[in-house]
């Protein structure tokens, strides 16, 4: 069974039709590559004029870590009501589509287990 077929059979049994966000089913986490800088402590901290112990930090070093991507990939489960006037939207997104979306927006939808609603502006791609 393929994503859209599994999205529709969802779809289905939700009694519930959205105005105007999209219901998603959110897959696993992207793992992505940063780099984070730290300070290195070399020197004892000393008293500035104000009394208050401050370190000078002369030397920085960078750590690559391995964290999660600010974007997630989701299956549309359910498309809101306001996007069935397709004729003002610039692209087109149906149920069993896998898109992108920002990690921080949205709403968690606890009707359905990982899932959120989002809306069109939060969805940054259509992936193939």
């Amino acid at each position: 069974m393929d994503q859209s077929q599994l999205a529709e059979s969802i779809a289905n049994k939700i009694e519930y039709s959205f105005t105007d966000a999209f219901l998603v089913k959110l897959l696993d986490p992207i793992k992505v590559k940063k780099e984070f800088s730290k300070p290195v402590d070399v020197k004892p901290a000393k008293k500035d004029d104000n009394g208050v112990e401050a370190v000078d930090f002369d030397k920085v070093e960078t750590e690559v870590k391995e964290v999660e991507s600010d974007f997630r990939k989701a299956v549309v489960i359910k498309t809101p009501l306001s996007f069935e006037h397709k004729e003002n939207m610039p692209y087109e997104i149906n149920v069993g589509d896998v898109v992108l979306v920002r990690n921080m927006r949205g709403e968690y939808f606890d009707l359905l287990k990982d899932s959120k609603l989002v809306h069109y502006y939060d969805i940054v791609a259509v992936c193939k």
